[in-house]
């Protein structure tokens, strides 16, 4: 196949990005992201009536400004439709980012997160509507969906208006590094929570009248790890990863225990399993669940009496997989080899909104544009491969077949 480069105007896609870096737009206060894209889409002609916003952020748990949202544009061929996502929340890490350009990259100043993912997402969907209008190319109808709360759980997806995907035979999402590398599958998740109740008592003084909930998790993350559950998790055939992620103490707050001559009371444990398998992902969380009920009887004080734990889990988002001889890769290959690009499949252990589109029924290959160092203070974004994934895009939207 012949190399064809998409005309996008790399200079608008590259200024669009860096006003994007720039607008704070955490996990639930994606208002001001979602606006600035509205405005950029209107400004390049697509009608108010064609762009709209669900209502999932009254059905996430979690405080959120606004729904997911989304942009009709009505196909000028023949075709199936096709939906291009991405997610406009970031990390916390990523407030007050300040984007600037170094060379062939953008980077922030070292004290924040950048945000490149997903602002080069972000981008790169207004930046395919640009030019498919400017460049009057036909292609068929295309649904644009921008989602809120990914970061803290795959939420805006998990909980958006399937009604948004009705038709569409294949999504494009884009969200990750290398517009080349594709996406094709993901592991599943389980989130965990612990609850240990001890007793406190002067440390001391009577260090032995206390039940030392800090004792109690110690010993069953010790004992989870152990049992082969910790980080890596490999059992037979079957693989996954978990990780326990918070220790705290009450009401949220950071630290478990308030003295060093108090024997902690209270500790709160939170954690997360992931398999490509949602029965494994199940057995890694029972593993620990195993561990703290363990631990929890063998720490008592003078009068035998243990520490209570409650552990809860629950689901978080599905694993899933797409054959690489499936209509929507054999696609994404043919679009990118159209560029002169080589693509190769991958499976991510990492969540995507596409876990949840694909259980909504729609075939989903996750491109990249140039995201590196996610949620670090080295974030960057790296301009030829954001500039190849907005091609890439445009590729995907006009390739007929």
């Amino acid at each position: 196949m012949g190399k064809s480069i998409p005309p996008v105007d790399v200079k608008s896609a590259q200024d669009r990005l860096m006003r994007y870096l720039g607008i704070e737009g955490v996990s639930g206060q994606e208002e001001a992201i979602g606006q600035a894209i509205v405005a950029d889409l209107k400004a390049l002609g697509v009608p108010a009536s064609a762009i709209g916003f669900d209502d999932a952020h009254k059905r996430i748990p979690l405080p959120t400004q606004t729904g997911n949202l989304y942009v009709r544009l009505p196909g000028t061929r023949g075709g199936k439709p096709m939906v291009f996502a991405t997610h406009m929340d970031v990390v916390p890490l990523c407030a007050g980012a300040k984007p600037k350009v170094s060379g062939k990259k953008i980077v922030g100043d070292g004290t924040t997160a950048l945000g490149g993912d997903n602002r080069t997402g972000c981008a790169v969907l207004v930046s395919l509507v640009e030019t498919l209008l400017k460049n009057n190319l036909p292609h068929p109808p295309i649904t644009l969906l921008f989602t809120v709360r990914e970061e803290s759980g795959l939420q805006g997806a998990r909980f958006m208006d399937p009604k948004i995907l009705k038709g569409a035979s294949v999504c494009f999402n884009v969200d990750s590094r290398t517009p080349a590398v594709l996406i094709t599958g993901a592991v599943g998740a389980e989130r965990w929570d612990v609850e240990i109740h001890g007793k406190a008592a002067h440390a001391g003084v009577a260090p032995e009248k206390g039940i030392s909930s800090t004792l109690v998790a110690s010993i069953a993350i010790a004992e989870a790890r152990r049992g082969g559950w910790f980080g890596k998790v490999v059992k037979g055939k079957q693989r996954g990863t978990s990780n326990v992620g918070i220790f705290g103490g009450k009401d949220g707050t950071v630290a478990a225990g308030n003295a060093t001559n108090v024997v902690t009371d209270f500790v709160y444990v939170r954690g997360e399993t992931r398999s490509p398998e949602a029965k494994f992902a199940s057995a890694i969380t029972a593993g620990y669940k195993a561990a703290f009920t363990k631990a929890g009887k063998q720490v008592k004080d003078d009068k035998g009496k243990t520490a209570k734990v409650k552990f809860t889990s629950r689901f978080e988002y599905p694993s899933f997989g797409i054959k690489d001889d499936a209509p929507a890769v054999r696609h994404a290959k043919r679009a990118a080899e159209s560029m002169g690009l080589k693509p190769v499949t991958m499976f991510s252990n990492g969540g995507l909104d596409a876990n949840w589109f694909v259980k909504y029924g729609v075939p989903t290959v996750t491109i990249g544009a140039g995201q590196y160092e996610i949620h670090t203070v080295h974030e960057y974004v790296n301009l030829p491969e954001f500039f190849d994934g907005c091609r890439l895009a445009v590729a995907l939207a006009t390739l007929e077949g």
